[in-house]
């Protein structure tokens, strides 16, 4: 995997991103940085990557166990050590999937699974992070 990343220039903190599968992010900083609040920060992206991380792996799963999701969402909580670094310390992953017939058990061992085996963005962020986890399933047409 490569990515490139490019700083916007001396007028800011902006950073211009090309990913190896040819697509485009852009970041900045927040004003008491040097930045312009054009872009997330890029804190915000790596929380927002393992988000879609476990989200892709909880979607697959369930798809594999044949449960028809309709819809998920995860909402991720975090905290931040005060000193440099400012890692990450606590991540909460709150997700709320929404289907026909989803069992709450293979809800369950899906979102299980993405955490402790196939999500290699929250196994980096476990490292310094508490990460607690909830779910909710909504059921349509039950």
């Amino acid at each position: 995997m490569e990515c490139k990343v490019r700083w916007g220039g001396p007028s800011g903190m902006s950073f211009h991103a090309e990913t190896g599968s040819g697509h485009l992010v852009s970041m900045d900083g927040a004003p008491d940085g040097g930045g312009r609040n054009l872009a997330p920060r890029p804190m915000e992206m790596v929380l927002l990557g393992a988000g879609a991380c476990t989200a892709y792996d909880v979607v697959l799963i369930l798809r594999k166990n044949r449960q028809e999701v309709l819809d998920c969402e995860v909402t991720l909580v975090a905290e931040r050590a005060e000193v440099d670094p400012k890692v990450f310390t606590s991540i909460k992953l709150s997700f709320v999937l929404t289907g026909r017939s989803l069992k709450p058990q293979l809800v369950e061992h899906a979102i299980r699974l993405s955490q402790e085996k196939y999500c290699s963005a929250t196994a980096m962020l476990g490292r310094t992070a508490r990460i607690d986890t909830e779910w909710e399933i909504r059921q349509i047409g039950d």
